[in-house]
């Protein structure tokens, strides 16, 4: 129960960036000068529980302002009306929708027409998609028809399709540059990756990011806090320091689902407590 309490306390005070204390001294020449900043979004599957109205609420409170749109909150046959209302409430809240996903396309090539077309009408130009490996090549040519671009997402080693950012770099690296990849980098370190020399290997053709960490670098770790696992974040922001990562990095929070503010909250104030030493 302390514990618990601790937590909210956390929260209810935003002492995140607290953290930033605790980081080891970067060298300068390490962390070239510039104004980046990387962008904070949360992933829209964090609040599967919780209406849309909810999940605005926990934005606000920790003042994160990019929403990647999940389908339990902006279904796929919403009239033009619906989708107005709905950009209006994230408008009221200070919060853009960038993207529409993950999106699962595993049966037809109709599944890939009609997220191009929800894509379209809901007004983003970025689908989060898991679809077959033999619809790339169509996919390639419906996101050059229609100026969308398509991020493939990695799941782990459970994933027997996209188990990590290398899987799905070998495919479509010869595809059009509008077919890219949403890097997990919890799911890619827990297939044995390097998510830190990842990010940096397939820079070109990272669109998004679900930002996360793991308890263990196994198909066994699990999804943490931001500062309380395996993966060096401070090396992560540093090395998008250096590629000048421009998407989103979307915390995905896959731990205490039916109460995801503490551990939303806790990682985002690290997340930022470590890009004001790094991105000074």
């Amino acid at each position: 129960m302390k514990y618990m309490n601790n937590r909210r306390t956390f929260v209810k005070n935003g002492l995140g960036v607290f953290a930033a204390l605790s980081l080891p001294i970067l060298p300068a020449e390490a962390t070239p000068a510039s104004n980046y900043r990387p962008k904070l979004g949360v992933a829209g599957y964090s609040f599967v529980n919780f209406n849309l109205d909810d999940s605005l609420k926990m934005m606000k409170r920790m003042q994160i302002q990019y929403l990647c749109i999940k389908d339990f909150h902006l279904p796929f046959k919403s009239t033009d009306a619906e989708i107005a209302e709905f950009h209006k409430k994230l408008a009221e809240s200070g919060v853009k929708g960038y993207a529409v996903g993950p999106i699962y396309m595993t049966k037809s090539l109709e599944e890939i027409d009609n997220a191009f077309e929800y894509a379209k009408r809901v007004g983003v130009d970025l689908i989060i998609g898991i679809p077959r490996k033999e619809d790339l090549a169509y996919i390639s040519k419906k996101a050059d028809e229609y100026g969308i671009r398509y991020a493939l997402h990695n799941h782990g080693p459970e994933d027997k399709l996209y188990p990590n950012s290398t899987s799905i770099y070998d495919l479509i690296k010869n595809l059009s540059p509008k077919i890219g990849i949403c890097f997990d980098m919890g799911h890619n370190a827990r297939d044995g990756q390097d998510s830190v020399k990842d990010l940096k290997r397939y820079s070109s053709r990272i669109f998004d990011m679900h930002l996360k960490n793991i308890t263990e670098a196994s198909a066994a770790g699990k999804t943490t806090e931001l500062s309380r696992g395996v993966i060096d974040i401070p090396a992560f922001v540093k090395t998008l320091k250096s590629i000048q990562y421009q998407g989103v990095c979307s915390l995905e929070f896959e731990k205490d689902m039916n109460d995801p503010l503490a551990g939303l909250a806790e990682s985002a104030g690290y997340f930022r407590g470590v890009v004001d030493v790094v991105c000074p």
